[in-house]
């Protein structure tokens, strides 16, 4: 079934039709151009819906980073930024694939119908010029036949009229000859027009006609197979990110998942315990004998050096629990003193990994300098060696300062260490008293642990209020293999180590793990300045790595 065959009379009917298909296809063209402005403007807004959600300040100087909670939340903004890239990528795709290819195609396809329009009207206009030549000659046959019959009457007429003359006879007939033979003429022509004609005709409806119908016919349906592919093209860029769009999601319930509320409550007591004991009991103030008051350590109303406080009418214990009250503007400290000790220990513990890790960078600049100045020396033509100089000066200048700094931290960092711990045994021991040791003695130990044991108890023990030291230097040629501990423990209360196997500890003494209690109520500790042994279990704060 073909157009040329089936719609050989039906030229304005295929014309119609073939200029439907193509306004379809700008049709859609304009439809795929708008979606992609839907989704370039879509992915906008959920682009500026991200930053407008996400943190202003970067993740190490914002506290709230360091929540299981802040960072899921983050994580979901970044999953919903790559959406929007999917987003985009869509409308990219849509437009170059779709809208630029189609617009392009269909430019084509008017051009190629319009082709095929003017060769079928140049045909139509062929044959009606044939068909006008044809009428034509036949009106002239028509009329010179009718000359010739009237000028043969005419003749005859005359020839029968004895009043007419001869020569007036001669040339009625003369006339009449001459009508005859251009009536014959005149039927030759008409005949052989017609002839053509015909032969121009059965070429147009047979021939010419059907091969324009046929392209036509082709063309439509090459627009409509295109058509569809670009139908198919709007599905499979949709398809193409639907992968990364999963991800995309999957990121989203991954993050929900991380969520951690347990995690987040230990987060936040690391960022802002401070470290301080607790305040103690406040002692009754008698202000009936104000003279004879007998002042107190523990009492927050009693100065120091014994001397009553005099108290305003409008005054109160409550102001100078400060836990409680309003702060006052303290003054930033290079040592963070200003800080309660946990925080001045973690700042301190921040700034001295930051000195370390510019000093490795500059003592390995150094060392590449060094090289660099070998090879000058050895190689002249690569360069000069006393360019160098300045700058191993300037970093042998920077690894000094950085020395000094990061020893002056590492003190900073020992003596906030020891406000921490002093703090931590002032809280622990306060209102409490030591239970009473195991009434089992502890496991037995190896011949070399009951030995190290033996020579840590016979250390003297710590008096209450010694600091026990931060950083034990070890020399290097010590090659002995230590167990590593399983956790760290503090001492709540001082225990005196003096049997067999134990060992003797400070109060806030900080520990490391080495053995769990197995049940009998002794642990096996290690102190930082060496030796092993058990102590009762009760007596410490455990955590387990």
């Amino acid at each position: 079934m073909d157009w040329g065959t089936e719609l050989w009379d039906q030229f304005e009917v295929l014309e119609r039709h073939t200029q439907w298909g193509l306004d379809l296809l700008d049709r859609y063209v304009k439809f795929v151009k708008e979606r992609t402005e839907v989704e370039q403007a879509y992915a906008k807004q959920l682009r500026n819906l991200v930053k407008k959600y996400l943190p202003k300040r970067p993740a190490k100087d914002d506290p709230e980073s360091k929540f299981s909670q802040q960072q899921s939340f983050v994580q979901i903004l970044q999953e919903v930024n790559d959406f929007a890239g999917q987003r985009e990528l869509v409308a990219e795709n849509l437009s170059v694939r779709v809208c630029l290819e189609l617009a392009k195609y269909s430019q084509e396809m008017k051009q190629e119908r319009k082709m095929h329009f003017q060769e079928g009207r140049r045909a139509q206009q062929q044959l009606e010029n044939g068909f006008k030549q044809l009428e034509n000659s036949k009106r002239k046959f028509e009329r010179d036949c009718r000359e010739a019959e009237k000028a043969a009457q005419t003749a005859e007429r005359l020839d029968q009229d004895i009043n007419a003359t001869k020569a007036d006879v001669e040339k009625a007939k003369q006339q009449a000859h001459l009508r005859s033979h251009m009536a014959e003429e005149s039927k030759n022509e008409y005949a052989a027009q017609l002839q053509r004609f015909n032969r121009d005709q059965a070429h147009f409806y047979f021939s010419q006609m059907p091969q324009i119908l046929d392209k036509l016919q082709d063309m439509d349906e090459r627009r409509a197979t295109h058509l569809g592919a670009g139908y198919g093209l709007l599905s499979e860029a949709e398809l193409q990110v639907v992968p990364i769009i999963a991800k995309c999601l999957e990121g989203m319930k991954v993050a929900a998942e991380a969520v951690d509320a347990k995690n987040d409550s230990q987060v936040l007591i690391e960022l802002h315990k401070s470290g301080f004991a607790r305040p103690g009991d406040v002692e009754f103030e008698d202000f009936s004998q104000p003279m004879n008051r007998v002042p107190s350590d523990s009492s927050l109303g009693t100065p120091s050096d014994g001397r009553p406080e005099l108290r305003g009418p409008g005054r109160s214990s409550r102001a100078k629990r400060w836990p409680f009250g309003k702060k006052n503007k303290t003054v930033v400290t290079e040592d963070f003193s200003h800080l309660p000790p946990e925080q001045q220990k973690k700042r301190l513990q921040q700034q001295l990994e930051d000195r370390n890790r510019e000093l490795q960078k500059e003592v390995d600049q150094r060392e590449a300098l060094k090289k660099m100045k070998d090879v000058y020396e050895k190689t002249p033509q690569m360069g000069d060696p006393a360019s160098l100089e300045p700058r191993i000066t300037e970093t042998l200048s920077n690894i000094e300062r950085l020395k000094l700094e990061v020893q002056k931290y590492e003190a900073w960092l020992a003596e906030a260490e020891s406000r921490v711990l002093s703090n931590r045994g002032d809280s622990l021991g306060r209102h409490t008293r030591p239970p009473d040791p195991p009434a089992s003695a502890p496991p037995d130990s190896s011949d070399n642990s009951s030995q190290d044991n033996r020579e840590s108890s016979e250390e003297p023990p710590l008096e209450e209020g010694q600091e026990a030291p931060i950083y034990t230097e070890f020399d290097e040629d010590f090659e002995e293999e230590l167990a590593s501990p399983i956790g760290h423990c503090v001492a709540i209360y001082h225990f005196e180590g003096s049997s067999e196997g134990t060992i003797s500890m400070a109060e806030g003494e900080s520990l490391s793990l080495m053995e769990e209690d197995k049940g009998d109520g002794w642990t096996r500790v290690r102190r930082k300045q060496g030796g092993e042994g058990y102590v009762p279990t009760s007596y410490l704060r455990v955590t387990l790595n």
